[in-house]
């Protein structure tokens, strides 16, 4: 599974939260592996320089092999937040879509 992981110009990823991020992603998305071809992370702050509550942004999108990307997205209050939000939202859509594909079968 190719994770790729996208900013805006607020925001600067260093190695270490990146390889957390995909680790994240690896673990949550596991047992849809087979379903994934690639995840995109897009990660940007709503008000930039500016405080704002809930303003960190994250989308993220899965690509399934023959089927449409699957998009997750949420705000937080950090970006941690942000991207736990936009998973959980992904993997009840992906949970369901696996369960249509399985009753199809």
């Amino acid at each position: 599974m190719n994770i790729q992981i996208n900013t805006d110009k607020n925001l600067t990823i260093h190695a270490e939260y990146q390889n957390q991020i995909e680790e994240q992603l690896t673990s949550a998305l596991a047992r849809f592996e087979d379903h994934i071809s690639s995840v995109q992370v897009h990660l940007s702050d709503e008000n930039g320089n500016k405080d704002g509550q809930n303003d960190k942004k994250c989308v993220i999108e899965a690509h399934l092999k023959g089927k449409p990307a699957v998009i997750g997205t949420t705000f937080g209050e950090t970006y941690d937040l942000a991207i736990t939000g936009a998973l959980t939202k992904l993997k009840n859509a992906l949970t369901t879509i696996d369960g249509k594909m399985k009753a199809h079968h």
